[in-house]
């Protein structure tokens, strides 16, 4: 956790709740790395779209398609495929999707000395309802899904009211949180205050820290000056080394949207194969991201219409309002000026965040003491 004023330490707390609201109307390395990675990226994309080319972007490509596999488990019919289709589950023979969600969430939350990742999934019913046993059996069975009956009317003290109607009868509530150690700590003396260049022209001053050490680090180009040219990839290991955060960080007078346009699946994979373990001087900003957002019209554009429609076939157990989320994120990563980050497990190469940092955190230099 971040101490204002006094230290960056090399802890990372994340959040992530994805709550999906209904109402009537093998192993992990098993998973093509293609399968859900290029769903992660289009979903970016949309997301990038919908919220201007100014702000901060953070979400988590797991927990979408874990929240999504829940609700495969009760679609059928033009439900059913529209959710295969958009996620890449289609590529896989049916069904086999929710047994590879189940081995990669258990591979992720296997206990481990240095990080800690752990998904929680919660199914809330409506007082008085009936949904289909073997429904509810499957969603124990592959997602460990907590099962509880509410009175949605008074369920508000745990999440907003917005998030449901007068006809919501069921609740899937997702949640991913990650912590983790840098294998490359930080000197807390070397914390300082730097200028961070917008990519309007305008300048913030951030808590920034440095140090000199071996990271994974890499330059590429696209061939063109779509991407403005070479850009940098950085890639820092958490303790233990199976988790990391990559961050891909264009030249310093080309706008972080310029690199954008470009980024796909397979550039992804490129990046984590490519980049060289070496000595490099790292500068890294203190920054935080808190969004809420409604997926509902980026999973639309991406093909997820029916669920959203009274023909919604939800027959397994029941209907579909909408689906909204909420992050916390406080890390330290490099740069001075916008870059684009994922923070993936690099064994299996399953992605738990993605986004863009526009802004970090602004800090008013005159009320800093680094003593």
């Amino acid at each position: 956790m971040s101490i204002p004023g006094r230290q960056c330490a090399p802890t990372l707390p994340l959040i992530l709740l994805l709550l999906l609201s209904l109402g009537y109307g093998c192993r992990a390395a098993d998973i093509p790395e293609d399968t859900t990675a290029e769903f992660s990226v289009r979903l970016y994309h949309r997301l990038h779209a919908a919220g201007g080319s100014t702000s901060n972007i953070i979400f988590s490509p797991l927990s979408v398609t874990v929240a999504l596999g829940m609700m495969e488990l009760g679609a059928r019919g033009a439900s059913l495929e529209e959710i295969r289709q958009a996620v890449g589950f289609n590529q896989l023979p049916a069904d086999e999707e929710f047994s590879l969600l189940h081995n990669l969430t258990a591979a992720l939350s296997d206990d481990d000395a240095h990080y800690v990742v752990r998904l929680a999934n919660s199914l809330f019913l409506q007082e008085g309802m009936e949904f289909n046993p073997e429904f509810l059996h499957l969603m124990r069975k592959y997602f460990k899904a907590e099962v509880d009956t509410v009175d949605f009317s008074k369920i508000h003290k745990l999440l907003s009211p917005e998030d449901f109607s007068s006809v919501t009868r069921l609740t899937l509530v997702n949640a991913v949180y990650f912590r983790g150690s840098w294998k490359n700590q930080f000197r807390p003396e070397n914390t300082r205050t730097f200028s961070f260049s917008r990519d309007d022209g305008s300048e913030v001053q951030t808590l920034m820290m440095y140090q000199q050490g071996d990271f994974y680090y890499g330059e590429f180009s696209d061939g063109t000056q779509e991407a403005g040219g070479v850009y940098q990839v950085l890639e820092m290991p958490y303790e233990g080394e199976d988790m990391s955060m990559m961050i891909v960080l264009p030249r310093q007078e080309v706008p972080l949207a310029s690199l954008e346009t470009i980024i796909k699946a397979q550039l992804l994979e490129e990046w984590a194969n490519n980049v060289k373990r070496q000595k490099v001087e790292v500068y890294l900003p203190r920054f935080k991201v808190e969004q809420k957002m409604d997926l509902k019209e980026s999973l639309q554009q991406l093909g997820i219409k029916n669920i959203f429609t009274k023909d919604a076939d939800l027959s397994a157990m029941t209907g579909m309002t909408a689906l909204t989320r909420t992050l916390v994120l406080y890390p330290q990563v490099m740069a001075d000026h916008p870059f684009f980050f994922v923070i993936r497990n690099r064994k299996t190469g399953s992605i738990l965040f993605m986004g863009r940092v526009m802004t970090p955190e602004v800090v008013d230099p005159s009320e800093q003491d680094f003593v």
